[in-house]
C-alpha cells in the first residue's frame, strides 16, 4: 500500500494536467458550491477537488448533444466516456460508482443499481452541475466515487415574468429523420415575496447512424425516443430570515424504435440495426416516469448564531429495457424505486473574529428506499427491498486568517434492509438448458458504521493553495444483483456485506499571472471488500468480493490570455487492483468496466467580434491494454483491449441582438468512425457497435 501511495506521490509530480473550464469565461475561484457540505461555501473554502459545470458551459455543450451523459464526459476530467447509449454502465467516477442528485434528492438505485441514474433529467432546466470526487457518506448510499449534483434553476429576476424560448433541429448527413428538440422556462416574482420557476422541455430523437450512415444497434438505444421535462418551483420569503419552496421536477423517455438487430462479430464487425423489430417488447423502452417533490424550509436565525435547512422529499423512478431471452421464457424488465426521505441541517457558528471563524453543521438524515426488479409480466428477478437509512452526523469547520480551512466530522450509519422472499429466475446455461428456480427465504440484514472525514486547505497565495483530506462512504451497492443470482436458500448464508471506501486526496491549485488557472491532484481509494461483476458461467454475472486499490491522478489547466480568447485542456488518469484471495497479493487488476483509459480533454474558444463565438472540442481517450486474452483467444467480459480515439465537436453562436441568438452545433464534425469503449471492454459479440457519425444541431433562442 505504501509503494501505491508513494507512486502516486511521484506521479503527481511530473505529469501535465488540464480540465476544460467554463467555454466564455474563466472559472471564478470564489464560486459558491452547495454539495460539498450542505451550505453554500466558497470554493476556496474546499479541501479536495471541485468540478463545477456552469450553465454556459452546459447550454454550449447542449448545442452539440442534449444527452446529459455526453455532457458530463466533455466536462468532468475523471469520469468515464459515455457509452452513447440509453444505460450509463462503466461511466465510472475514480473508478467507482457514483450518487447522482438532482437538488438533494437521491436519484441512482444502489440497491439494484440499473445504471440508468445519470439520463434523468433535461440539460434545459440545470443552472450548474456539482461534482464531489472522491469517496463521500454526506449524502447517504451510493457515493463510492462520488457525488453528481444537478442544481436546478432558480429565480433571478425581479420582474413578475421572465423567460427563455429555445427550439431545435438536429440531423445528420445521411437521410432519414430529423430530431426536433424545443423548451421554455418562464420565472419571476409574482409579490415582493413570491417568486416562481416554471418549465416545459420536449425532445423526439431521430435514428441514430455511425459514420457509414449504418443505424446503430438498437439496444439501449436513443434513437426514435422522445424525452419529457416539467418542473414547477414555488418560493415565499416570509421575512428576510425564513424561506420555504416547494418544487416538481418530472422527467420521462420512451422509445419507439423499431429496428432488428443484427449481431456483429466483436472487434471485426459491429452489431447494427436493420429491418423490422421482433416484436417482443411490449413496453417502449427508456425511462417513463421519474418523479421528484421536495419541500423545504431555510432559517438563517432560527436563534443566535444558528440557522436551520430542513427538507422532505419524494421520488418515484421506473426504468425499462429491452427483450432479453436469457432467462426462463424471457421477458422485458424493469427497475421500480421509491425513495421517501427527510434531512434536518443546523449551522450554528462558534466563534466569528475578524479574520477566523469556526462553526459547527449537524442534523440527521432518514431515508427509505424500496427498490425491486421484476418482469413485465409480473415475475420478480430480484425481492422486493426496503432500506431505511438513519443517520445522525456533525462536521466542524474552521477558517484561520483567512488562509488556512480545517474540517472534520462524522456519520453515524445505520441501515435496515427488509428482503422478501423469492424465487429466483433460472438463467439459460451454455448448452441451452436452464437451471431449477431457488426459492430463498428472505429476512432482515442489519449494517450500521461509523465513518469520517477531515481535510485540510492553505490558500497561500493566488500562485499557490494546498489541500488534502480522507473522506469515507459507506454503501449496499448492487445488493439486488447479488441476490438475483444467489445460490443459498436463505439470505444468511449469501455475502451481503456493505462497501466502505477510505478516500486519500492531494492537491494544489491556483492561478498564475491572473489568466492561468490550475490544478494538480492525486488521490488513492481503498476498500477492505470491494465490488466488481465479470461474466461467469452459464451467461451470468459473478459478483466478486475482495479487497481493492484504486489511485490516480487528474488537473487542469486554462489560459485566457487575451478577451477574445481561451483555451485550455485536463488529463486523467487511473489504475485499480485487487486482492482476490484477501492475502495482500495486489497483483490481480479490477476490470475496465470500472478503470476507464486515461482520458484528455481540450478546448479552445474565441470571439473574432463580440457577438460571435466559435469554439472546437476535444475528447482523446488513451489505448486500455491491461488484460491477455484467454487460451481461445478471446477476451472475457470487462478485460478487452480498448483502442484509442480522437474525437472534436465544433460549437458556436451569433447572438443577433439582446433578445435573440443562433447557435450551430457539429458532433464528431470529422465524422470518424469509431467504436465506444464499451464495445471493446465489454468483449461480447452483442455489445460491439459503432459510435455516433456525424451530427449537426441548430438552435433559436429567445430570452424576455
Amino acid at each position: 500500500m505504501k509503494k501505491i501511495i508513494l507512486s502516486v506521490a511521484i506521479l503527481a509530480t511530473i505529469t501535465t494536467f488540464a480540465q476544460q473550464q467554463d467555454s466564455v469565461q474563466v472559472k471564478e475561484v470564489d464560486e459558491i458550491v452547495l454539495t460539498a457540505s450542505r451550505k453554500k461555501e466558497s470554493i476556496k473554502e474546499i479541501p479536495s477537488s471541485v468540478t463545477i459545470v456552469g450553465q454556459k458551459q452546459i447550454q454550449s455543450q447542449l448545442t452539440v448533444n442534449s444527452d446529459i451523459t455526453s455532457i458530463l464526459q466533455y466536462t468532468v476530467p475523471s469520469l468515464a466516456t459515455s457509452s452513447g447509449q440509453t444505460s450509463n454502465t462503466g461511466q465510472t467516477l475514480r473508478g467507482r460508482q457514483v450518487l447522482v442528485l438532482i437538488d438533494g434528492i437521491p436519484q441512482s438505485t444502489p440497491l439494484r443499481n440499473g445504471a440508468r441514474d445519470l439520463r434523468v433529467i433535461d440539460p434545459s432546466v440545470i443552472e450548474r452541475i456539482e461534482v464531489i470526487k472522491g469517496a463521500s457518506s454526506i449524502y447517504g448510499n451510493g457515493a463510492d466515487g462520488g457525488i453528481i449534483n444537478y442544481i436546478t434553476r432558480k429565480n433571478s429576476s425581479d420582474k413578475k415574468i421572465s423567460g427563455i424560448s429555445q427550439v431545435g433541429i438536429s440531423g445528420q448527413p445521411y437521410g432519414g429523420t430529423l430530431g426536433f428538440r424545443a423548451s421554455q422556462l418562464l420565472s419571476g416574482k409574482i409579490t415582493k415575496n413570491f417568486d416562481y420557476v416554471a418549465s416545459l422541455a420536449y425532445e423526439r430523437t431521430g435514428y441514430m447512424k455511425d459514420a457509414d450512415g449504418v443505424n446503430l444497434s438498437p439496444t439501449y438505444s436513443t434513437a426514435k425516443m422522445d424525452n419529457y421535462n416539467g418542473m414547477l418551483k414555488l418560493g415565499y420569503d416570509i421575512n428576510d430570515n425564513q424561506r420555504i419552496e416547494a418544487s416538481y421536477i418530472g422527467y420521462a423517455s420512451k422509445s419507439d424504435l423499431n429496428l432488428g438487430l443484427v449481431n456483429g462479430k466483436y472487434g471485426i464487425k459491429p452489431t447494427i440495426g436493420e429491418g423490422v423489430g421482433n416484436g417482443l417488447e411490449t413496453t417502449p423502452q427508456g425511462t417513463p416516469r421519474n418523479h421528484n417533490y421536495k419541500l423545504s424550509y431555510d432559517n438563517k436565525n432560527l436563534w443566535k448564531g444558528t440557522a436551520l435547512n430542513t427538507n422532505l422529499y419524494y421520488q418515484d423512478f421506473r426504468t425499462v429495457y429491452g427483450y432479453s431471452n436469457t432467462f426462463l421464457n424471457g421477458g422485458q424488465s424493469n427497475i421500480v424505486s421509491r425513495k421517501g426521505g427527510a434531512r434536518l441541517n443546523l449551522d450554528t457558528q462558534l466563534w466569528n473574529a475578524a479574520n477566523s471563524q469556526a462553526e459547527i453543521i449537524y442534523g440527521l438524515d432518514v431515508l427509505n428506499d424500496k427498490t425491486a426488479q421484476k418482469l413485465e409480466d409480473g415475475r420478480f428477478w430480484t425481492p422486493e427491498m426496503s432500506m431505511t437509512n438513519i443517520a445522525p452526523f456533525a462536521l466542524v469547520k474552521i477558517d484561520l486568517l483567512k488562509k488556512l480551512t480545517i474540517k472534520g466530522g462524522f456519520r453515524y450509519e445505520n441501515m435496515k434492509v427488509d428482503v422478501s422472499d423469492f424465487n429466483t429466475l433460472p438463467r439459460i446455461k451454455n448448452d441451452g438448458t436452464f437451471p431449477n428456480s431457488i426459492f430463498v427465504k428472505g429476512g432482515k440484514l442489519d449494517f450500521n458504521s461509523l465513518v469520517g472525514n477531515i481535510g485540510v486547505r492553505y490558500n497561500i497565495n493566488p500562485l499557490v493553495n494546498i489541500f488534502g483530506s480522507f473522506s469515507q462512504s459507506f454503501s449496499i451497492n448492487e445488493l439486488g444483483r447479488t441476490l438475483r443470482d444467489a445460490t443459498e436458500s436463505t439470505i444468511d448464508r449469501i455475502e451481503t456485506k456493505p462497501i466502505i471506501v477510505n478516500n486519500y486526496e492531494l492537491g494544489v491549485t491556483g492561478q498564475i499571472a491572473k489568466w492561468v488557472n490550475y490544478e494538480v491532484t492525486s488521490y488513492v481509494s481503498t476498500s477492505k471488500l470491494g465490488y466488481s461483476y465479470a461474466q461467469g458461467a452459464n451467461n451470468a454475472f459473478i459478483v466478486q468480493r475482495a479487497p481493492e486499490v484504486v489511485y490516480g491522478v487528474e488537473g487542469f489547466l486554462h489560459f485566457t490570455p487575451l478577451k477574445w480568447i481561451n483555451f485550455g485542456g485536463s488529463y486523467s488518469w487511473m489504475e485499480g487492483v485487487t486482492s482476490p484471495k484477501d492475502d495482500g497479493d495486489y497483483s490481480t487488476k479490477i476490470n475496465n468496466s470500472r478503470i476507464s483509459a486515461p482520458k484528455v480533454l481540450a478546448y479552445v474558444q474565441v470571439r473574432p467580434i463580440s457577438s460571435l463565438s466559435l469554439g472546437l472540442d476535444m475528447l482523446h481517450t488513451f489505448a486500455q491494454d491491461r488484460f491477455e486474452p484467454n487460451a481461445k483467444g478471446l477476451y472475457v467480459y470487462g478485460e478487452g483491449r480498448v483502442p484509442e480515439y480522437t474525437i472534436f465537436n465544433f460549437k458556436s453562436s451569433y447572438d443577433v441582438n439582446k433578445s435573440w441568438k443562433v447557435s450551430l452545433g457539429i458532433e464528431n464534425v470529422f465524422n470518424k468512425l469509431y467504436q465506444p469503449a464499451i464495445a471493446w471492454w465489454g468483449a461480447r459479440d452483442a455489445d460491439f457497435t459503432n459510435s455516433l457519425g456525424m451530427r449537426g444541431t441548430f438552435m433559436v433562442e429567445y430570452k424576455f
